[in-house]
């Protein structure tokens, strides 16, 4: 897949990309700001876009030999497959099936186990990554992993509570612990949420009996946290 845009990772495990370029390769007609305008007010700051400063290339004629500032804004994946398919252009087309195909590999399980271990390595989260072979088919056929196997031909979700149970932690241990790895946070009003890189693949939210919003996990995040968590080794909960 040829690169039509940089995409990076953010300080919350999101990929996003500079509006700037994407509206560069949109080959869009009308100002940069008045594209902004119109089109950012479907979406929220600080979920779906962050307001950034760039610096201009040099330019020998601006006083001092400064460089130049502008406004530019780092947005999600989802925020610019949206605006790509706004502009109902060629090239939005093609810029929309690239972001696609990029959420693709991004969600794939393999990558996000894997962006799993890289994180808590970057974390020094006392996992010795470095020194043991993360084959997850071999992982796989522990006991506990054979039945995460069953879970994920169910399809069954699960909360925090019998999650624990599973991995033979009590439910503070492992909520506290999902919290200092990143995966999830308490909002406002005390409700536990996943974090934006995990929302889909780990965790997934429910309405529950009463209509309040109920993180669960899916299968995927329990084979995850299953191997994540290992039999106790590198990890204190």
């Amino acid at each position: 897949m040829n690169e039509l845009i940089k995409v990076v990772v953010n300080a919350r495990h999101e990929q996003v990309v500079s509006a700037r370029e994407l509206y560069k390769g949109l080959k869009l007609k009308k100002r940069f700001s008045q594209w902004v305008e119109q089109n950012f007010t479907g979406f929220v700051e600080h979920i779906d876009f962050e307001g950034v400063l760039v610096g201009t290339p040099f330019n020998p004629n601006y006083p001092d030999g400064k460089q130049q500032e502008v406004q530019d804004y780092a947005i999600t994946v989802d925020m610019a497959k949206n605006l790509a398919l706004m502009s109902k252009t060629q090239q939005g087309a093609a810029f929309r099936a690239y972001f696609i195909e990029v959420e693709r590999k991004w969600n794939d399980p393999k990558e996000v186990i894997k962006r799993g271990y890289e994180y808590l390595k970057d974390e020094n989260a006392q996992l010795k990554v470095e020194n043991r072979s993360l084959n997850a088919n071999v992982a796989l056929m522990t006991p506990k992993a054979a039945y995460f196997d069953d879970l994920v031909e169910r399809n069954t979700l699960t909360n925090f509570r019998d999650t624990a149970k599973m991995l033979g932690h009590r439910q503070n241990e492992f909520i506290n612990w999902l919290i200092d790895q990143g995966f999830i946070y308490r909002d406002a009003h005390k409700y536990i949420k996943p974090r934006a890189a995990y929302a889909n693949t780990y965790f997934t939210i429910k309405d529950n009996k009463m209509g309040y919003p109920q993180t669960l996990i899916t299968p995927q995040g329990c084979s995850a946290f299953n191997l994540l968590l290992g039999d106790g080794e590198g990890v204190t909960l």
